[in-house]
């Protein structure tokens, strides 16, 4: 039998269970995602006067069976697809369209809240629309906001964070798509391009933001106030899972595969899912092959101080959200005990499976979203798994794609033809 480490450097597909995970580890909240929950609804009446669309102005998506799009993965891969499908469809969140709109819109309203609350404009009773007041758009113009990234969380922070009038500065990588540079520079945004990778691009952002006293630098690779965000998902998950019948259980667990590429969204949602459901819900991370860099990290226990090019790997993938080839180091720690394990994809079958989902469900997603799909494949081979599987909840989480341009989508759809 091929080793895990052979099948990685080859980037070949493959699937890897952390000897550390432990279901029932306990998962306090002293990361802070119960405030972190809290400070979103306080939000809510200023992010529905800014974005209409959001309706009452909480951030989520919607979660939806997926019985069209099992018959179409059964069809494709040969084989049973096993327990329900369901889609978290985090690929419609308003305001930025991808998961990233939890985790950066968080850290850009916490920041906004210091200050205001710094400057004597706001207590945490008020009604949180004096934010857009001209007195405290004009404290936060004389402030920036800085992160460095692949595109949707650069899209995320850039967005809100011009919205409410602070400066910002986007540290783009090589990877990230044109489109998301364009709508952020119609936005006011300075966006900063790389020819380098993710990596270049955090520590040039980083660099450049400890030079200005007053700009805020969110930190893709350590904060927690991204991590915590993301979490929120996982409180509010529980809820609509209840709204829907679904309760997991020994017997019928919810086994959840994240995209991931730095680690913090997965990370995140991993970890508020692990405080809501505990030992009935596990979850994995699935990378592409050549960019598998959280499993690399956890698995040799190198965690941030190993990269995919060190194991031989280029880092590059159509999956732009995750191309990146140093993980979070906070993520690998965190995810310890709690993480179920990872597996790795290859581009073409995320073109695929992308097209499998339009013509099956008539849902819209980029390539790096479609990464879930691959995982659970890889799963569905597991012996050691293929029994829970069966009576399970499959859980896809779509990290992004609704704001793709549609001719740019049209070529993500023929290249899944193929």
């Amino acid at each position: 039998m091929t080793s895990l480490d052979t099948l990685l450097r080859a980037a070949h597909p493959c699937f890897w269970h952390n000897p550390d995970y432990y279901p029932s580890a306990p998962v306090n909240d002293a990361v802070g995602i119960r405030q972190a929950a809290e400070r979103l609804t306080r939000f809510a009446p200023c992010i529905r006067a800014l974005f209409p669309d959001t309706g009452d102005g909480i951030i989520e998506s919607p979660l939806s069976r997926a019985d069209n799009f099992a018959r179409a993965l059964e069809n494709y891969w040969g084989m049973p697809v096993t327990g329900t499908l369901w889609l978290k469809r985090d690929n419609e969140l308003p305001i930025s369209g991808s998961i990233k709109a939890r985790g950066g819109i968080h850290e850009v309203l916490k920041y906004a809240e210091e200050l205001a609350l710094s400057a004597g404009l706001l207590h945490q009773e008020q009604d949180y629309r004096c934010l857009l007041d001209e007195k405290v758009r004009a404290l936060f113009a004389r402030h920036t906001l800085a992160v460095g990234s692949t595109g949707n969380l650069g899209l995320s922070i850039g967005t809100m964070a011009a919205h409410l009038g602070f400066q910002v500065d986007v540290h783009m990588s090589a990877d990230a798509r044109q489109w998301k540079k364009d709508r952020l520079r119609q936005l006011g945004v300075r966006v900063h391009e790389y020819e380098d990778d993710y990596s270049r691009a955090v520590a040039e952002g980083r660099r450049l933001a400890e030079q200005d006293p007053d700009c805020h630098f969110v930190d893709d690779e350590h904060s927690l106030d991204l991590f915590t965000g993301y979490g929120v998902a996982g409180r509010r998950l529980k809820a609509q899972l209840d709204a829907k019948g679904i309760i997991p259980s020994a017997e019928h667990p919810l086994i959840v595969y994240l995209p991931c590429g730095v680690g913090g969204g997965p990370g995140g949602v991993a970890y508020g899912l692990k405080q809501e459901l505990g030992p009935h819900v596990h979850c994995f991370f699935v990378e592409p092959v050549q960019s598998p860099c959280v499993l690399l990290g956890m698995m040799t226990g190198k965690g941030a101080e190993l990269t995919v090019e060190e194991y031989g790997l280029n880092n590059r993938t159509a999956a732009d959200g995750l191309a990146v080839g140093r993980p979070s180091a906070l993520v690998c720690r965190l995810m310890q005990p709690i993480l179920a394990g990872a597996m790795t994809v290859e581009d073409q079958q995320l073109f695929r499976l992308l097209t499998l989902l339009q013509d099956s469900e008539g849902i819209k997603a980029e390539p790096s979203a479609m990464a879930g799909a691959g995982g659970m494949h890889q799963l569905l081979q597991q012996t050691e798994w293929q029994q829970l599987a069966t009576q399970a909840h499959h859980l896809l989480w779509l990290t992004g794609g609704s704001m793709v341009p549609t001719e740019e989508h049209r070529a993500y759809y023929r290249k899944g033809q193929a």
